[in-house]
């Protein structure tokens, strides 16, 4: 084709024998009931998953503590490690110090020290205040001397002002 006739029916527009005009046809109340998708008002109309229930959705903190212990208890590798860790500190509360001392544990159990470290880091960004941070530290001073585990305030003093 020469540019020539490109230009001719680029200027004359579209004839009707090769472009169809798209025209939206309201759906039959027979079509409607077949398809429930199509229903005016219909929650199909804009999404079709399944809304997903949580299994832990009426959780009390009581029971997420022990959920958390168990689960910290039977850790196996550094990936169960941080992937617990994660999952923990993704709610909207500070885990209780007996699932840090579980997660601690863990940490040794499958020789893991910087992530070890890293559980006081998160319990210093997940607390409301350093007091709360200070009574978290006092409370784990004995484990944290048992298994050896620095802060990372006393392994670099110089970035924790």
């Amino acid at each position: 084709m020469s540019s020539a006739s490109l230009l001719r029916v680029a200027v004359r527009g579209p004839t009707q024998t090769f472009f169809r005009a798209y025209r939206p046809v309201a759906p039959s109340r027979a079509s409607a009931a077949i398809v429930p998708g199509l229903i005016a008002g219909s929650s199909l109309n804009f999404s079709t998953t399944v809304s997903r229930r949580s299994e832990h959705q009426d959780e009390t903190f009581e029971e997420f503590t022990a959920r958390y212990e168990k689960e910290f208890d039977s850790v196996q590798d550094v990936f169960e490690l941080q992937r617990n860790l994660n999952n923990a500190f993704a709610y909207d509360l500070v885990p209780s110090p007996s699932v840090l001392q579980a997660a601690l544990k863990a940490a040794r159990r499958v020789n893991d020290y910087p992530t070890a470290v890293r559980v006081f880091e998160g319990v210093k960004a997940k607390v409301e205040n350093n007091g709360q941070y200070e009574q978290y530290l006092t409370e784990l001073k004995a484990l944290r001397e048992e298994l050896g585990i620095v802060l990372k305030e006393d392994l670099y003093p110089e970035e924790a002002k």
